[in-house]
């Protein structure tokens, strides 16, 4: 199973409009670019949250328009600057739209809704997590599969006290419930705009990995391992059927036409 991860582009309605001093609309197409030059070819193209800045039909609708020319199946997380209901009545019928389990190319994915309405914290609450649990308990009936697990929001601190302050606000309930998931392999997320690398506590090898931003870069609390903290990236991620995940940070340079 090979995974792009991007993450946190806040689009706008407008696509010539800047937001953080970066115009969105050509820096995600910018990583589009990047991603399908890549090779061999990811078999999922994985947005983990923050789409629409605005949250407005008309951002969705920028989205929709850049993922027309997308070559592989599309992923959507919503994040906290998100519209759910929007994001699934523009894009339902071209992406799959988090919460959702996936089994794909011998693997499996769960995809999980984070956004709280009116609110920069995340939570999955009691409804969802029962919803995991359950599919959990009847993939638990079949063979074995590694699992990757996506989310918007982080389940752990990661050392920025701003970030940390708006994580998952249930991120303990889920790495409990996740915990002795046998062929747990990792839980990637967005929202901190920034390359972080951990573990999770009480499973030696299981990765939680956040991705930076298509748009810009906060902190970082690590150094990036290739020395562009500042520049958009993303996250490739390859799960074979043996559980064996490797994983391979990208940065590429900002078009011009992204300065605002």
């Amino acid at each position: 199973m090979r995974l792009l991860q991007l993450s946190d582009p806040h689009l706008l309605a407008d696509p010539a409009a800047s937001y953080r001093g970066r115009r969105p609309f050509p820096l995600l197409a910018e990583a589009l670019r990047q991603g399908a030059a890549l090779d061999p070819p990811p078999h999922l193209l994985v947005i983990s949250g923050d789409l629409c800045q605005d949250e407005s039909w008309a951002g969705y609708c920028r989205l929709r328009e850049l993922l027309e020319a997308w070559p592989t199946p599309v992923a959507l997380l919503s994040g906290n600057h998100d519209h759910p209901q929007l994001l699934r009545a523009a894009l339902g019928r071209r992406a799959v739209v988090a919460p959702a389990l996936l089994e794909l190319d011998g693997c499996r994915l769960a995809l999980l809704d984070s956004h709280q309405a009116g609110r920069n914290g995340g939570a999955l609450g009691r409804r969802q997590l029962a919803w995991l649990a359950q599919g959990l308990e009847r993939w638990g009936t079949g063979p074995a599969r590694p699992l990757l697990v996506a989310v918007h929001h982080p389940p752990v601190a990661i050392g920025d006290p701003g970030m940390d302050a708006i994580a998952l606000e249930d991120g303990a309930e889920l790495l409990a419930l996740l915990r002795p998931v046998p062929g747990l392999r990792a839980l990637v997320f967005g929202h901190v705009h920034q390359h972080w690398r951990g573990e999770l506590p009480g499973r030696p090898g299981v990765e939680l990995l956040g991705c930076p931003s298509t748009l810009c870069g906060f902190g970082p609390v690590q150094p990036c391992p290739l020395g562009r903290a500042d520049d958009p990236g993303g996250r490739w991620l390859e799960l074979d059927a043996a559980g064996v995940l490797r994983q391979l940070l990208l940065r590429w340079t900002a078009p011009e036409a992204a300065a605002a």
